[in-house]
């Protein structure tokens, strides 16, 4: 990790904290509470509150509490209670004895409810759901008044007591707060606080058949725990007045609520109701599918719980909501298995290799490294013999250019073994497809070094035929097509844009026999090809499945991708067959002979998925071992700070200068890890290659505002 990537992200709850802190607010106090509802597992989006909650509270010296919102018994299970306990332990957070439920209140919430009513603050209404809407009002409109809005307190205590002993059916009344109809905030205008409903709750049985709403239940909760910290996610901000509003009117404890921007992740979606309708139609197998961003999930996929703490950390926690690109939690995870994964060899996609002047039935076992980043982790013996497998991919008959692997008459390394040639292809007679190659080996390049000093430019991993395991190995990519598959501007369904690719499953895949008997759960870099864990679910001693986590940078692919693209835009363009228009001007500038070639022609589709936005340059520094970069810490409004490189070190040899600057980045380009640290985003600047100067503004626009 970077000096940078471990300096926490902007977090501004932190500095509410630690304000609160040097007031001696709460008496110093810190007490926050993770409350899930235990209606679906959990996803990545709760990790980063459950990361906020129990980790401010232990940088604080404080507590946090586990309490589940288990107010709707029709949606409710025991399962999703101990599916999010278990994932809150996984990430290494102990609620301790502290494990609450909104159902341990019922009774005592029950009795603010009565208070209210006394008091002429809540009465009940047999309006129905669709009649409470429409009296409701809009945006621009105000509410009306419901017809029961003044039935006596008697009256009222009366019906209430009837509702809670089963007299009245489902959705025949409901219990109102009583507070203005007219009220520019919707949440304001006499909100549902108890509902009727008959149904069985995981806790309390048939005990009741009236339920508190969360808008009531959330606040009193929060109350009756001495919470000093509510942190809630954005949506709920226009509900702040409203948890206000009873606390007040209650006289009781008043925590502070407080609120952050969710977590959006590209390439997934973000609600249990979508993730429920995936598996309930059939779309997705189960909670813990790898596919899913489910923790669960996650899990199961082999994402390591600090790979996902880094995340949350480096994403910052800001008051605007934003979409994360995938490829950061991707990073993430990478970094993190880099540095404990084993090395591994292991063959997907395999082809038969035959080395002709290796004796047939002489074995020799091989000396591999473990873990470059970690000597500690020793080295094992991996079996080398006559008949190898190595991927498919890694052999071309006729090579294209830039292809350095093997090929008829080319010369290339086997990991940690020798140099083979290949000598002769055999091809399968019906659909002429390569099946085996047949190669000679250099025996005195033993450990993959000519002693002559000849060099090859490519090394391909393998495993021995005969010693090798049988595994199953499931390739997932990402679950959706689109970005943000719920952007509801084009109307269409969000199960649109699921990926048909998102699962590869490959059944005649070798791997090394150091894998035998591997724990389920396990996690490994496939050398060459990715981090790759045990299958938790499907895995047996006998049949190996391994779950790619994700993949390792391939230079090929990206050559294969960059020309594949650059002929599609070949191939829309299209020449107009007019002969030119007469220049009305005749005298033109003179063309500079210095001029840097103008690039391909591309579409203004191609130039609208470009998202240029305002940043303001926080900080600045010099990258050692640079002659041309400097170091920039841009704000774009996100609640955090992306790190940037720009080789403008000539124009600004005190980078400092640039500090306060407003300056314009591309701000969806894939975070990419250089050699001096992770890059997110591309600064524009303009000038020769010895003198670049960026773009600023010098107007007042905002940082994240949109540039076109």
């Amino acid at each position: 990790m970077t000096t940078t990537d471990s300096t926490p992200a902007p977090n501004f709850i932190r500095n509410i904290i630690a304000e609160d802190l040097k007031a001696n607010k709460n008496e110093g106090r810190v007490y926050t509470r993770f409350p899930p509802e235990p209606n679906g597992y959990l996803h990545i989006g709760h990790a980063k509150s459950i990361c906020l909650n129990f980790g401010l509270a232990q940088e604080f010296g404080g507590l946090c509490n586990l309490r589940f919102d288990d107010t709707d018994p029709s949606k409710e299970e025991v399962e999703y209670v101990e599916s999010i306990k278990e994932d809150i332990r996984w990430f290494g957070f102990d609620w301790q004895d502290r494990e609450f439920y909104a159902s341990d209140y019922f009774e005592q919430l029950h009795e603010y409810a009565i208070q209210l009513i006394k008091n002429g603050k809540a009465y009940v209404c047999d309006l129905s759901a669709k009649e409470i809407r429409e009296y409701r009002g809009t945006l621009t409109e105000p509410g009306k008044n419901s017809p029961y809005r003044n039935r006596s307190v008697e009256e009222n205590l009366d019906l209430f007591d009837r509702m809670r002993s089963g007299e009245f059916e489902d959705g025949s009344r409901v219990l109102r707060a009583k507070i203005d109809m007219t009220s520019p905030n919707l949440n304001m205008r006499d909100p549902v606080i108890y509902r009727i409903l008959h149904a069985e709750h995981h806790r309390t049985g048939n005990t009741w058949c009236i339920y508190p709403m969360y808008d009531f239940t959330h606040g009193q909760s929060d109350s009756i725990e001495g919470i000093t910290h509510s942190i809630c996610t954005l949506e709920f901000e226009d509900h702040r007045p409203l948890y206000d509003w009873f606390i007040y009117a209650l006289k009781i404890f008043h925590p502070q609520q407080i609120e952050f921007a969710r977590l959006n992740l590209s390439y997934t979606v973000m609600s249990k109701r979508m993730l429920l309708q995936l598996i309930e139609q059939g779309y997705i197998p189960g909670w813990d599918d790898p596919r899913m961003p489910t923790i669960s999930g996650l899990r199961r996929r082999g994402y390591t719980p600090e790979s996902i703490r880094n995340f949350c950390e480096r994403i910052g926690v800001a008051k605007r909501d934003s979409m994360v690109d995938i490829a950061l939690l991707e990073y993430s995870v990478r970094e993190n298995l880099n540095k404990r994964a084993p090395r591994v060899m292991g063959v997907l996609r395999p082809i038969r290799v035959v080395i002709d002047n290796y004796p047939e039935n002489k074995m020799e076992e091989l000396e591999a490294v473990n873990n470059p980043e970690d000597p500690s982790m020793g080295t094992r013996k991996i079996p080398f013999s006559r008949v190898l497998y190595i991927e498919q991919d890694d052999f071309r008959e006729v090579p294209p250019k830039k292809f350095f692997r093997l090929a008829p008459g080319r010369e290339v390394r086997l990991r940690y073994a020798y140099f083979i040639k290949c000598a002769g292809v055999i091809k399968d007679k019906q659909t002429g497809e390569v099946v085996e190659l047949h190669c000679t080996y250099d025996p005195k390049t033993r450990g993959g070094d000519a002693p002559d000093g000849r060099k090859v430019k490519a090394t391909l991993h393998w495993v021995s035929a005969a010693h090798s395991l049988s595994a199953e190995v499931r390739l997932y990519n990402h679950l959706f097509l689109k970005a943000n598959p719920t952007d509801e501007k084009d109307g269409a369904d969000f199960k649109t844009y699921l990926n048909p690719d998102s699962l590869e499953t490959l059944t005649s895949c070798h791997v090394e026999p150091s894998l035998k008997g591997a724990a389920p759960g396990s996690r490994y870099q496939f050398e060459r090809l990715g981090y790759f864990c045990v299958d938790t679910v499907d895995s047996l001693n006998e049949k190996l499945v391994f779950n790619r986590t994700v993949t390792l940078r391939d230079t090929w692919a990206k050559i294969q991708k960059f020309e594949k693209e650059n002929m599609e835009v070949h191939k829309g363009v299209i020449k107009d067959s007019k002969p030119a228009r007469q220049a009305e001007i005749t005298t033109l500038p003179d063309k500079r002979g210095d001029l840097t070639p103008i690039k391909q022609e591309i579409t203004i589709d191609d130039f609208s998925k470009i998202d240029m936005r305002v940043a303001v340059v926080r900080e600045a520094y010099l990258v050692e071992g640079s002659k041309k970069l400097i170091r920039l810490m841009v704000d774009l409004g996100e609640g955090r700070l992306r790190q940037t490189f720009a080789g403008v070190r000539t124009t600004y040899p005190k980078p400092e200068e640039l500090i306060g600057k407003k300056v314009i980045i591309v701000a969806n380009l894939r975070p990419r890890q250089m050699k001096f640290g992770l890059s997110e985003g591309m600064l524009l600047s303009g000038g020769d290659s010895e003198h670049l100067c960026l773009t600023t503004f010098d107007g007042n626009p905002l940082p994240g505002d949109k540039v076109s």
